[in-house]
């Protein structure tokens, strides 16, 4: 693709995510996530490949979908209250109908069919930003809505915990597997949203910060299932061990950086009388390790069906860029001694 054309779609991703997080009309916000949308599918169908075309034909269709919904729901709030206003949402039918069309844009579960393959479709890079920077916008609009449904919520983040650790348990597609782990990341979130909206923008950071490290990780060593991975070791040996570490980050296991969030999250729970919760979104990040573990064995412990001599690289790539991959990685991994600060900066 031309570089300026690329230039001009990242600018309108930019542009459309800024004008959802800064407006507090319904019709900017909803002019904001359509301009998104508009961005990044020619970034989606760029290689003009037929799995590339069905996806982005499927993401076109589901984000349109959205949209409609959160239109005709904001239109319906002007009608029954007269307000355009995102922060004054006061009728609980728009309001429901609204966190629904924000789920669906998101992928949580049960509207999270789409975004698995979707997400198979599509190169690294640009799973990269469908999976970080196109979550921006719904979340920007979720926190400032003031009254959405407590047991909705719960709902929605339960049901994405738990399906994002079970789905992805029979995937051997890496994609797939980064689809569901956004998926039950996302359910955490939501989790926590009504009751302590910091707490799930440090949960939103450390799963861009995550995710951005794995995307890069498995770009850096073209790996596209879990076979691929048993050659890593040879393309880069160093980034090879610290991947397990990221992967275990990733499922929330101390030391890491992920369990920062999981670890306040269950702690907010507990406190907002909801124990119950608690034990099942613990629960269910227990689906979500054993597939980590699976990336991990394969990374480490297999080897290619192939001699030690044929799994070096015989070209050396010309242009790599690490700078990206060599800052999220050790921010993914040892940011939580670090974590009073954090929660510090994020009370602010």
């Amino acid at each position: 693709m031309n570089p300026y054309i690329t230039a001009l779609l990242l600018f309108g991703l930019v542009l459309g995510t800024s004008i959802t997080a800064s407006s507090s009309h319904w019709l900017l916000a909803w002019m904001g996530l359509e301009i998104n949308t508009l961005a990044i599918i020619p970034l989606m169908a760029q290689n003009h490949h037929p799995r590339a075309i069905e996806a982005t034909t499927k993401y076109f269709l589901t984000q349109a979908t959205a949209a409609a919904t959160l239109l005709f729901a904001s239109v319906t709030n002007a009608w029954l209250t007269g307000q355009w206003d995102i922060t004054l949402m006061t009728h609980p039918v728009p309001t429901a109908m609204i966190t629904l069309a924000l789920a669906l844009k998101l992928g949580l579960a049960p509207l999270h069919t789409w975004l698995p393959e979707v997400l198979q479709g599509l190169t690294l890079t640009t799973g990269l930003i469908l999976s970080t920077w196109q979550k921006l916008a719904p979340f920007a609009l979720l926190l400032q809505m003031p009254n959405p449904s407590q047991k909705l919520l719960i709902f929605l983040g339960l049901a994405s915990t738990l399906v994002g650790g079970w789905g992805g348990l029979n995937q051997t597609q890496l994609r797939k597997i980064l689809a569901y782990s956004s998926i039950a990341h996302l359910g955490w979130m939501l989790l926590i949203i009504q009751f302590a909206p910091s707490l799930t923008l440090l949960a939103l950071l450390t799963y861009l910060i995550m995710t951005t490290a794995t995307f890069l990780t498995l770009k850096n060593n073209k790996a596209t299932n879990i076979n691929t991975l048993a050659s890593s070791w040879a393309k880069a040996p160093l980034l090879t061990a610290a991947t397990p570490l990221l992967l275990l980050s990733l499922g929330g296991l101390p030391p890491m950086t992920g369990f920062l969030p999981k670890w306040l999250i269950l702690q907010e729970l507990t406190k907002q009388q909801l124990p119950v919760t608690a034990v099942l979104a613990a629960l269910t990040a227990l689906l979500s390790l054993y597939f980590y573990l699976r990336l991990c064995y394969a990374m480490t412990l297999t080897m290619p069906p192939n001699n030690v001599a044929g799994t070096g690289l015989w070209r050396l790539p010309t242009f790599n860029p690490t700078l990206l991959l060599a800052t999220s990685t050790p921010a993914a991994i040892l940011l939580l001694p670090l974590s009073p600060a954090i929660t510090a900066i994020m009370n602010l």
